[in-house]
């Protein structure tokens, strides 16, 4: 009850402290760019989706935005969207359902995912995350129509399933461990487990290549999964863990440098170009605000120099 109360108290200081995000300019898209921005927001995220979306494109313009409506949004959240992310997509959680995955835990950002990739190379970006500096690491693998995952140590690359299950079976214990450890644990459930990649990343900002997945294999796994895990499968996390699958085993798939792309438990200012600011460390020190309101300023006064 007391976390979640100081969460609330931080967060409603947060969106106040970053208000002047609504003061900036709309986002503007470059049809040229060839790749879709994809988020699944939720009313109390707002804010902080503009903050991330806008950081993003000021940095690669992408040709089309996709939001995911949780559910929560209101009437006047989906008027800011229309206002300051013109042209977007917006489509609803529930009609991205599937018998064999999952509900719920982002899952249905995910299915939506490997409907779009069928078109376009796709970004998956977490409305908790800035921008803060060029990413030509993802501009190139946009280019290059590689897969890529925003890592958890320096120098991370793709590892064997073998390798990634054998470390997970050396971590497991307790009572109740994390779904993610054990769902790595029984990745030789999966069909072609000894030929394939996991990769050890957040899939709160991850990039998927044109053609990389499709909904049926994504239910195929899934349901693989299930078989070995129970009713473990529906707990939070599994998107995640599914999500460092389809991009592991994507062509040339790539790990991006870490701490360059990084969370905020391993963020320092100046060195990092992109921060995923996690539940755990979001709102500790004020990281987050003063790098909001950097970006504000920054966006503003592009505003004021365009006028």
């Amino acid at each position: 009850m007391m976390f979640k109360l100081k969460n609330s108290l931080a967060r409603s200081c947060f969106d106040y402290r970053t208000r002047d995000i609504h003061s900036t300019a709309p986002l503007r898209l470059d049809p040229s760019s060839g790749f879709g921005l994809l988020s699944q927001i939720r009313h109390a995220d707002l804010t902080m989706y503009l903050l991330a979306v806008k950081s993003f494109a000021d940095r690669l313009a992408p040709a089309s935005v996709h939001i995911v409506d949780d559910g929560s949004l209101t009437d006047e959240d989906r008027r800011l969207l229309v206002q300051h992310v013109p042209g977007h997509v917006l489509l609803r959680a529930c009609d991205f359902r599937r018998d064999d995955c999952p509900q719920g835990g982002t899952w249905e950002r995910l299915i939506a995912i490997s409907h779009l990739v069928r078109d376009r190379y796709i970004v998956q970006l977490d409305a908790d995350t800035l921008a803060l500096d060029a990413l030509p690491e993802v501009a190139d693998c946009i280019r290059m129509n590689r897969s890529f995952a925003i890592g958890t140590w320096d120098n991370q690359t793709p590892e064997t399933m073998k390798e990634r299950r054998d470390t997970a079976l050396q971590h497991l214990h307790g009572d109740r461990p994390h779904i993610q450890l054990i769902a790595e644990s029984r990745l030789d459930a999966l069909d072609n487990f000894d030929s394939m990649l996991y990769i050890r990343g957040c899939s709160g900002f991850s990039g998927f290549a044109r053609g990389c997945i499709v909904p049926d294999r994504l239910g195929a796994w899934s349901s693989q999964m299930r078989a070995v895990t129970g009713d473990r499968w529906s707990d939070w996390g599994t998107e995640q863990f599914m999500s460092n699958i389809v991009v592991a085993n994507s062509p040339s798939a790539t790990v991006l440098p870490h701490p360059r792309y990084c969370d905020c438990t391993r963020y320092v200012a100046g060195q990092a170009a992109f921060v995923h600011f996690i539940g755990t460390c979001r709102f500790k020190g004020g990281h987050y605000a003063r790098a909001a309101r950097q970006l504000i300023a920054r966006l503003s006064g592009a505003l004021r120099n365009s006028s």
